[in-house]
């Protein structure tokens, strides 16, 4: 027979057991929830780590598509470079009506871009303007050379025709065919002169101080059409143009008129006119009834006659080269002298002005060196005519004769103060100059050699 402690210790014990094995479950379910955890964070972290790795795919796939999408910009950027903006680049050098085409892509270049390809036109512009003008002054080199060569013959044919025509004496045809062969050697004189100039020499010819009239006429007559040129002074006959702007001044007249005639019909006149300002400056203005010019052209020129023509280059000038606009521009800037051509004339034409400064004018003495026989006469005012007034023939004795009152050159009576009149109320008698033999001599010299000139002209034209 058992005791009843035996139950009490197997039931304790099974208690223990018990609580032992419940302890265990729990710290194993403690351990396997700690695993499933820890499992559950490695597969989000795994899982975050595979979109990472996504995004990062399709973020290299992206800029791989932009980078190719930029490399194919700039490569059709580089191939209109190639076959449009480079050769717009020498065209607009030359005239800026031949503008150099933009970017392809504007708005999808980048700023980086876009200026490597600017600064590519930028120094292919200055490579292509640097060899311009290195053949552009080779080439004004050889003309200057081959021009001066040929000017210095040119003046001496001048001499040999000039010689010949005082010692010739033969029929009165051939005097005119060396008239007519003397005039054609001066046009040509005038265009390799008009050629060495805007090539940078000089006009080649010295002159001593020269009337500005003898300067006009002597210009004139270079030129084909020269009777159609109407010369009107209203200068001082006096008025001279020193020696060493003689000649410049005289070529640019002759261009200014051969302009002048060369836009005008046949059958119209070029009016020339010499005007002295107050300021003391001689301005030789020319009218023509041609067509006019321009915005542009007028724009051109008047850059091309002013003293900033020493860049302007021989392609600049045309095909073939006007040259006259140049030309006056490099003897403006070497001068002094003005021109503008940039007013109509009263007849629709061009208004060309040569403004001479007082710097450049000279007084000459007349009876020293007399003008020549050809110039113009400067035009002079009318004068109104003086009427003396009678006197009374019965006059108080508080009252005096008065002395007659000269009339103005508009006809208006003027004050004066009170003095003895003349003798007889009338007025002083003209004194005269004694007459000059030797300057009459050469007056009706001058006046028979003009005479036998035309009588020549006028047999010449009867025998033709």
């Amino acid at each position: 027979m058992t005791s009843p402690s035996e139950p009490a210790l197997a039931l304790g014990a099974v208690t223990v057991v018990m609580a032992a094995v419940a302890l265990l479950l729990a710290l194993s379910r403690r351990k396997l929830v700690r695993r499933c955890r820890e499992m559950d964070a490695a597969l989000k972290s795994a899982e975050s780590r595979t979109r990472g790795a996504e995004f990062r795919s399709h973020d290299a796939e992206s800029r791989k598509r932009g980078a190719e999408a930029q490399e194919e910009r700039l490569r059709a950027e580089v191939t209109h470079l190639v076959s449009a903006r480079l050769p717009a680049v020498p065209l607009h050098l030359i005239s800026s009506h031949h503008p150099i085409p933009g970017l392809l892509h504007e708005e999808g270049a980048g700023p980086g871009d876009a200026e490597l390809l600017d600064s590519v036109l930028t120094r292919v512009s200055e490579m292509v303007l640097k060899e311009r003008r290195r053949v552009d002054a080779a080439a004004r080199a050889a003309l200057r050379g081959a021009s001066q060569d040929s000017q210095a013959l040119s003046y001496r044919l001048q001499s040999e025709l000039d010689a010949l025509q005082r010692e010739f004496t033969g029929s009165r045809h051939l005097t005119h065919r060396m008239l007519t062969a003397d005039h054609l050697n001066e046009q040509n004189l005038r265009l390799i002169q008009r050629t060495a100039i805007v090539c940078g020499a000089w006009p080649g010819h010295v002159r001593k101080d020269t009337y500005v009239a003898e300067i006009v006429t002597g210009a004139s007559s270079r030129l084909r059409g020269f009777d159609r040129i109407k010369i009107n002074s209203r200068i001082a006959s006096n008025v001279g143009i020193v020696g060493r702007a003689a000649e410049p001044i005289a070529v640019a007249c002759a261009e200014l008129m051969a302009n002048a005639l060369e836009h005008s019909r046949d059958d119209l006149a070029v009016d020339v006119s010499l005007i002295q300002s107050g300021n003391g400056n001689v301005c030789i203005t020319v009218d023509d009834a041609g067509k006019g010019m321009t915005t542009e052209a007028a724009t051109r020129g008047a850059r091309l006659v002013s003293a900033d023509t020493q860049d302007v280059m021989l392609t600049e000038l045309g095909d073939p080269p006007s040259q006259g606009f140049a030309a006056i521009g490099r003897l403006v800037a070497d001068y002094g002298f003005d021109v503008s051509i940039d007013h109509p004339s009263p007849y629709g034409g061009v208004r060309a002005v040569v403004t001479i400064p007082p710097n450049l004018l000279a007084s000459i003495d007349e009876e020293a060196e007399p003008p020549s026989a050809m110039v113009p006469h400067a035009a002079v005012a009318p004068k109104a005519e003086r009427r003396p007034t009678s006197v009374p023939e019965s006059a108080g004795d508080d009252e005096k004769p008065r002395t007659p009152v000269p009339d103005s050159a508009d006809g208006l009576p003027q004050r004066r103060r009170r003095g003895p009149s003349a003798p007889g109320g009338g007025l002083a008698a003209p004194t005269y100059r004694a007459p000059d033999p030797e300057r009459s001599l050469k007056a009706w010299s001058e006046f028979q050699d003009g005479l036998e000139s035309g009588r020549t002209g006028t047999d010449s034209e009867e025998t033709q």
